[in-house]
C-alpha cells in the first residue's frame, strides 16, 4: 500500500500543467486581438457557444417511422454519463433547434425557453446537463472565452479589479469604431466562417473605470487600453461563475435584488454615493450568468415582480439593477415548469407579454419501452447493487407498467394497449405498417404529459430492493406488488378510477410476464440442440415427399410410407399456421431450402424464426412430460426427474441471467401455470 507521501506524488505525476497554463492564460488588449484573429469563435454569443458544444459531440441520423430523427451525442452526458438522458431525441431536436435559430440570430436569442411537462420527465437534468456542458466547453481550447479587468496603478500589475460580469473584452471599444474593428478582424475570412461581432456596452462599473481613464488620458484610447488585463474565463456553476441558478423562495423572503446585484453599504462611505457602480455588488443572478446560461427552476412559481425582470433580459437583452441604467447581458435564459403553473400561466390575462416572449418545449414522459428500461438499468446495474439479485424481466415489467400508464387508449385501431406499447417499441404486428404507427402517434392529443413517472418506479424497486421478503434477490412480482400498494398512497393521484385504471394495467403486465416466463422455460426445457436437429430433420424429410407426391422410407421398418401429416400439423400448430394454409407454409420453407441450396448453403432452422419457434414448442410438447415439471408442485420429486428439472434450471442461469433462486422459483411459478392448465383440462 503506498504511503502518502507516495500518493501525493503520483497525484501530482499526473496532472496536465500545460492545460492548467493555457486556461488561466492572461494578457493584454492587443494580445487578445491577435487571439482572435487567430480564433474568431472566442467572440461568440452566449448562444452560439451552447450550441456549438452541442455538436461538438457529435450526432447520429436514425429513421422513426419513416421520420428521419438525429440523436444528439451531448444529451448521453459524455462527460460523466449520471445526466443521459433517454427516448426524448423528438423533443431534444426541437431545443436544439432554438438554439440553432438563437445562434443564427433569428429571433429566439431573445425569447425565455420554457420546459414544460410532468413530473419526473427530465426537465430539470436537461438543464443541469446544458450548465454541465458549458463548464467543460470552457476548458477546452475549441471552447475558450476571455473576459477583462483593470490595473488601476500601472506600478502595481498584479493588482487587477476584475469585470463583475465577465464582460467580452471587444465591449471596451467606442460604438464609433466597432466597424473598423469588426472590418479589420474580420479581414480575408470567408463568410461561412464565424464572424467577429461587436454587441453591447460595457456594465456601470465597467464604464465608471473606463470614463475616469479617459479623462485621466485625454480621451486617448490606446492608452486607457494599458489598464486592461484579458484572461480567459472558466465557467463554473459552483464559483458563480457564467451560470446562475434561481429557485423560487417563500413570497415575503423574495427580493428582485438577488437577481440584478444590490448596493454594497460599507462602500457608500468611501465612494459617497449609493449611485456609484463602486460602490454595487453586481451579483446577482443575472450578472453573474452573464456569458454563459442561467436556470429558472420552477419558474411560473417565482412572483409576478421577477416575472416582469425576466421580459426586459429575454426581449432587450438588458436589466435594470437598483439606481442604475438598463444594463447589457449576454446570456440563455432556462426556465423549466410543471402543467399545474403553466395553466395558471395560460389563464393569467396580465401575463399577456411573458407569454408572447417564452418558447414552450414540452418534454413528456418516455413511451417506447425500451428506452425506458434504460432508465432503470442505469440505476440498478450490477455493479450498484452489492448482495441483491435483479431477475431477469424485473425491471422490464416495471418499466412496461410505467410506459402503459402514459399511454392513449387507440381510437381507430382494433388493438390492445399492450399491443400499441409494442408497436411503439418497434415489435412488428401482422396488419400493422410504419404508416399505422405514426396514425397512432397522430391521433393522441396529450400522450407522454400524463401517467406514472419514473421516479415512482425508482422509489418502489427500491424498496422491494431493501425489503426482499427475506430472499437474496428481487423479482417481477416483488416490484409489482410495491407498484400496487404504492398507488393507495400517491400524493399525485387522488382520482379512485385513475388508480383503479392503473391496477388493471398491473394485472396485464402480469399476464404479459406469465407469457414470457412460460415461453423462456420451454426454450429452456427445449433446448436440445440435438433433438430440435433431428425433429427438423424428421420434419424437413416429410415436408419434402409431401410437397414432390412422394413416399418416406421408414428407417426401422425399411417401407416406403405416406409423409406424416400428424407430424407435420403438430409442428404448424405451434405457430398458429391454419390447415387452410398448409401449404402454402409448407412451399415456403421447400423454396427457402431450395434457394439455400442454389448458392451452396446448407438449411439450418435457426435461421427461419418461425419454424424455429415451432420446433422448440414441439420438443418442449414432448418432453414436459417426461420431465414432470408439475412435479414441482408437490412435495416429491424422483431422482431423475430432479436430474432433468436441474438441467433445465441450468440453461436458466447460464443462458437467461437467472441466479440458482430465482431459477428454482421461476421454474415453480411456470410448473404451477401448467399444474392450472392440466386441472382445467381435466
Amino acid at each position: 500500500m503506498p504511503s502518502g507521501e507516495q500518493i501525493i506524488t503520483r497525484l501530482r505525476e499526473s496532472q496536465d500543467l500545460d492545460s492548467f497554463r493555457q486556461q488561466h492564460w492572461t494578457g493584454n488588449f492587443s494580445e487578445y486581438l491577435d487571439l482572435v484573429r487567430e480564433q474568431p469563435e472566442v467572440t461568440r454569443s452566449a448562444f452560439e457557444r451552447l450550441y456549438d458544444m452541442i455538436l461538438s459531440y457529435g450526432t447520429t441520423e436514425y429513421i422513426d417511422n419513416k421520420k428521419k430523427i438525429t440523436h444528439y451525442t451531448f444529451f448521453d452526458d459524455p462527460i460523466e454519463g449520471e445526466d443521459a438522458i433517454y427516448g426524448l431525441d423528438i423533443p431534444l431536436m426541437k431545443l436544439v433547434n432554438i438554439f440553432k435559430s438563437a445562434a443564427a440570430r433569428y429571433g429566439t436569442e431573445r425569447r425565455v425557453i420554457l420546459l414544460h411537462g410532468p413530473v419526473g420527465s427530465s426537465k430539470s437534468t436537461i438543464a443541469r446537463l446544458l450548465k454541465k456542458g458549458l463548464e467543460e466547453y470552457s476548458r477546452r481550447h475549441e471552447g475558450a472565452l476571455y473576459t477583462f479587468g483593470w490595473v488601476r496603478d500601472l506600478e502595481k500589475p498584479d493588482e487587477v479589479v476584475w469585470s463583475p460580469m465577465h464582460e467580452e473584452p471587444l465591449l471596451l471599444v467606442p460604438q464609433a469604431l466597432r466597424p473598423r474593428i469588426e472590418n479589420m478582424l474580420n479581414e480575408g475570412r470567408p463568410a461561412d466562417e464565424h464572424q467577429v461581432r461587436i454587441e453591447g456596452e460595457l456594465c456601470p462599473f465597467s464604464r465608471q473605470e473606463f470614463r475616469e481613464l479617459s479623462e485621466r488620458y485625454g480621451g486617448d484610447f490606446g492608452s486607457v487600453l494599458r489598464h486592461v488585463r484579458v484572461k480567459r474565463l472558466l465557467l463554473s456553476a459552483q464559483d458563480r461563475i457564467g451560470i446562475g441558478t434561481f429557485q423560487p423562495k417563500d413570497e415575503k423572503n423574495q427580493d428582485s435584488t438577488e437577481l440584478t446585484g444590490d448596493i454594497n453599504y460599507r462602500k457608500i462611505a468611501e465612494y459617497g454615493s449609493d449611485s456609484d457602480p463602486r460602490a454595487f455588488n453586481f451579483d446577482g443572478e443575472f450578472n453573474i450568468a452573464n456569458r454563459g446560461m442561467i436556470e429558472f427552476i420552477e419558474v411560473l412559481k417565482l412572483d409576478v415582480a421577477f416575472l416582469y425582470e425576466l421580459l426586459g433580459a429575454s426581449q432587450e437583452h438588458q436589466i435594470k439593477p437598483k439606481k442604475f441604467p438598463q444594463t447589457y447581458i449576454d446570456e440563455v435564459i432556462i426556465g423549466h415548469t410543471n402543467e399545474p403553473e403553466y395553466r395558471r400561466l395560460q389563464n393569467n390575462e396580465y401575463m399577456e407579454a411573458l407569454r408572447d416572449r417564452t418558447v414552450k418545449v414540452d418534454i413528456p414522459y418516455i413511451t417506447k419501452l425500451n428506452q425506458e428500461i434504460r432508465i432503470y438499468k442505469k440505476d440498478y446495474a450490477e455493479n450498484k447493487i452489492r448482495g441483491k439479485h435483479v431477475a431477469p424481466h424485473t425491471i422490464e415489467m416495471a418499466a412496461m407498467w410505467a410506459v402503459l400508464t402514459r399511454l392513449e387508449e387507440p381510437k381507430k385501431h382494433n388493438i390492445t394497449l399492450m399491443q400499441k406499447l409494442k408497436l411503439y417499441n418497434g415489435k412488428s404486428l401482422p396488419g400493422f405498417t410504419e404508416d399505422n404507427v405514426k396514425e397512432l402517434r397522430k391521433e393522441t392529443i396529450r400522450e407522454g404529459m400524463e401517467g406514472i413517472s419514473p421516479r415512482y418506479v425508482q422509489d418502489k424497486i427500491s424498496n422491494a430492493l431493501v425489503s426482499g421478503l427475506g430472499r437474496d434477490y428481487i423479482n417481477p412480482f416483488m416490484v409489482l406488488n410495491e407498484l400496487e400498494n404504492g398507488l393507495r398512497g400517491h400524493s399525485l393521484i387522488t382520482s379512485e378510477e385513475q388508480k383503479q385504471r392503473y391496477r388493471e394495467l398491473l394485472d396485464e403486465v402480469r399476464r404479459e410476464y406469465e407469457d414470457i416466463v412460460k415461453n423462456e422455460v420451454q426454450r429452456a426445457i427445449a433446448a436440445d440442440e440435438a433433438a430440435i436437429g433431428r425433429l427438423c430433420a424428421n420434419y424437413v424429410d416429410n415436408l419434402k415427399a409431401y410437397t414432390q407426391k412422394e413416399k418416406v422410407r421408414n428407417p426401422y421398418t425399411g417401407q416406403d410410407e405416406e409423409p406424416d401429416e400428424r407430424l407435420m400439423r403438430s409442428i404448424e400448430e405451434k405457430i398458429d399456421i391454419p390447415d387452410t394454409r398448409k401449404d402454402d407454409f409448407r412451399r415456403e420453407i421447400m423454396n427457402y431450402i431450395g434457394a439455400l441450396s442454389l448458392e451452396g448453403k446448407k438449411f439450418d432452422y435457426r435461421t427461419n424464426e418461425r419454424l424455429h419457434k415451432a420446433l422448440e414448442l414441439k420438443l418442449f410438447e414432448d418432453q414436459k412430460d417426461s420431465i414432470k415439471l408439475t412435479s414441482l408442485v408437490s412435495s416429491v420429486v424422483d431422482q431423475e426427474t430432479q436430474e432433468k428439472i436441474d438441467i433445465v434450471k441450468s440453461r436458466l442461469i447460464r443462458d437467461y441471467g437467472y441466479n440458482e433462486a430465482s431459477a428454482t422459483d421461476v421454474l415453480q411459478f411456470v410448473a404451477s401455470i401448467f399444474a392450472r392448465g392440466d386441472a382445467k383440462e381435466n
